[in-house]
């Protein structure tokens, strides 16, 4: 479990880009894409940077 946690931060950064390769090949290109892309990987930085800190 303890592995788990210490790559969450890990994880929601590589959904971010996910999500950012969805828009690139998507026909529907709006701003929804751009927000949920740059707020999964800012709160995967915040969360890799805490969790790794408190999580030995």
């Amino acid at each position: 479990m303890k592995e788990l946690l210490k790559n969450l931060g890990i994880l929601f950064v590589l959904a971010g880009v996910v999500i950012l390769i969805v828009y690139n090949y998507s026909e529907q290109q709006s701003n929804g894409y751009l927000w949920a892309a740059i707020s999964c990987m800012v709160v995967g930085l915040i969360g890799h940077i805490v969790l790794n800190k408190y999580i030995n």
